[in-house]
């Protein structure tokens, strides 16, 4: 419980004023400590959702091994992606961009280079001979040759078209409310109003500038804990 008490009008007046002033100075030092808190948020929410891309494609390889290097679907060291977030006016926003792939499935000689964008977006592909003139490759179990090009529509299939975006969604829509807010302890710190009730006497006494700094280093407290 706070209690505040006044000695006579001139003093409650100067203390009221005060007080007003700290509040707006709270969120002002607030606001200017806003870039550092989402820096930190932007950083752990990529760390989690790495992790979180990687297990879902250890538990549904079928859908998510065009984001890996070949035979390497959920290992954080066969990524295709990268996460990147970027702070702006509005917040912060994150995004996912893919890399090429370096490695060569058996029985190829070169690497598939756009193998993740291509069978994200379901690109299809022509296929033909490069150095030689027949094509050699495995279609349903047997091995086929042919002089021919041969025309891929869909070199993932069905299940990995758009599984990447999915994921990513599935991420900000369910887990991200659900599960990162809670565990990383941001939904209680930033309803809690300890920060700002325990600087009140100050406020009364200094007004706007015991405000700025208590908001400064409250926001960035949360985000140094996170």
């Amino acid at each position: 419980m706070i209690e505040v008490s006044f000695d006579d009008n001139k003093q409650f007046l100067k203390e009221m004023n005060n007080l007003v002033a700290y509040a707006g100075g709270f969120l002002d030092g607030a606001k200017s400590g806003m870039p550092f808190f989402l820096a930190s948020v932007g950083e752990k929410t990529k760390e989690i959702l790495e992790q979180f891309i990687d297990a879902n494609a250890r538990s549904n390889p079928e859908a998510l091994h065009h984001v890996y290097e070949w035979y390497q679907t959920g290992s954080p060291e066969g990524r295709l992606f990268d996460i990147d977030y970027q702070i702006t006016n509005v917040g912060l926003s994150m995004s996912g961009t893919f890399t090429q792939s370096q490695t060569v499935k058996a029985g190829s000689k070169d690497p598939f280079y756009d193998k993740a964008k291509i069978m994200e977006e379901g690109i299809g592909v022509t296929i033909a001979p490069k150095r030689s003139t027949v094509l050699v490759f495995e279609d349903a179990g047997k091995t086929v040759f042919t002089s021919n090009s041969v025309r891929v529509d869909n070199p993932g299939g069905s299940a990995t078209q758009g599984s990447f975006d999915r994921t990513f969604e599935m991420f900000f829509t369910s887990y991200f409310r659900q599960s990162f807010m809670e565990i990383s302890g941001l939904k209680s710190q930033l309803g809690s109003l300890m920060a700002f009730t325990n600087n009140l006497q100050a406020g009364m006494r200094i007004g706007r500038g015991a405000g700025v700094s208590a908001g400064a280093q409250w926001i960035k407290n949360i985000g140094a804990s996170i």
